[in-house]
């Protein structure tokens, strides 16, 4: 995602874009993304929402080694608008609501070292490019990326920001959906990880709680482990359409000053699939 700020690089442009700059990657990088690519694969079949494999396939990502942004963008355009822009890290706030307003997404150049595979706090190309850009080509998804930059954009504005990256968090990075009898992944910062892509479905550890968006946007998250929370939508149609025909402006008045909902806690209204043991987080504090 993006922060608020933050100091432009020397050579990237003032949106922040700069070359992907593919013939520099080394053996070794392409080595690490077919590393993670093969591990992920094996373990999300079955764990995974269908549409994020059909992604897979359209934009070919079976392909050995880095992808070429170029390459891939192309295929991405002809399914949903979308392309895929280099830059170097993090952006600020309003460039990222920007290139989301735009269907452009943006993706660090950069892969993480052999000795980081199982954790980067800083998302690099493999998380960007593997965790997101699959569920663009879903015709459905990829109108709710733009909406939310477009609701970036007026959030912004509203002085809102917080609140609406709470909804990003739980939705896009870390979201559940409901398949059948069956809960799936489809949050990018799962789908990229081999140990939460288990712990996400399988630990008894985490609340999983349907999906209420003045209920998430009032929620604690996690930026350093697993989530203890986790939010199962009902269908991307359905996140679509909360999001296109929700008037914003009068819930950041309603939930101005309103005190923050603790990661753990659940609510006589929730819509509890799973009442976590928080076991995993209590060891990992020490509690």
């Amino acid at each position: 995602m993006a922060d608020t700020s933050l100091i432009r690089p020397d050579g990237a442009a003032t949106d922040w874009t700069i070359p992907q700059n593919w013939g520099a990657y080394s053996q070794e990088d392409h080595a690490t993304w077919d590393t993670l690519f093969e591990r992920q694969v094996r373990l999300l079949p079955g764990r995974v929402t269908p549409e994020f494999l059909e992604g897979l396939d359209v934009l070919r990502l079976s392909k050995p080694g880095i992808p070429d942004f170029e390459e891939l963008s192309d295929r991405l355009m002809k399914a949903t608008g979308w392309q895929v822009v280099a830059v170097p890290g993090l952006v600020p706030d309003d460039v990222f609501f920007d290139h989301l307003a735009n269907r452009r997404f943006v993706s660090g150049n950069f892969i993480r070292r052999p000795d980081q595979l199982d954790y980067l706090q800083e998302p690099d190309v493999f998380h960007d490019v593997f965790g997101h850009v699959p569920l663009l080509v879903n015709p459905v998804f990829a109108d709710y990326m733009q909406a939310y930059g477009q609701g970036g954009q007026r959030a912004a504005a509203a002085g809102a920001i917080d609140r609406l990256s709470r909804l990003y968090w739980y939705t896009v990075e870390f979201g559940l959906v409901k398949s059948g009898d069956e809960l799936k992944i489809y949050g990018a910062g799962i789908v990229s990880s081999s140990s939460e892509s288990i712990f996400a479905l399988e630990d008894p550890s985490p609340n999983r709680i349907g999906f209420d968006l003045r209920r998430l946007m009032r929620t604690k998250y996690r930026i350093d482990d697993f989530q203890q929370n986790y939010f199962v939508i009902d269908s991307f149609e359905n996140l679509l359409d909360q999001t296109l025909n929700t008037d914003f402006g009068p819930i950041y008045d309603e939930l101005h000053g309103a005190s923050d909902i603790e990661i753990e806690a659940i609510l006589p209204t929730d819509r509890v699939y799973t009442r976590g043991t928080q076991h995993y987080a209590r060891t990992k504090d020490g509690a």
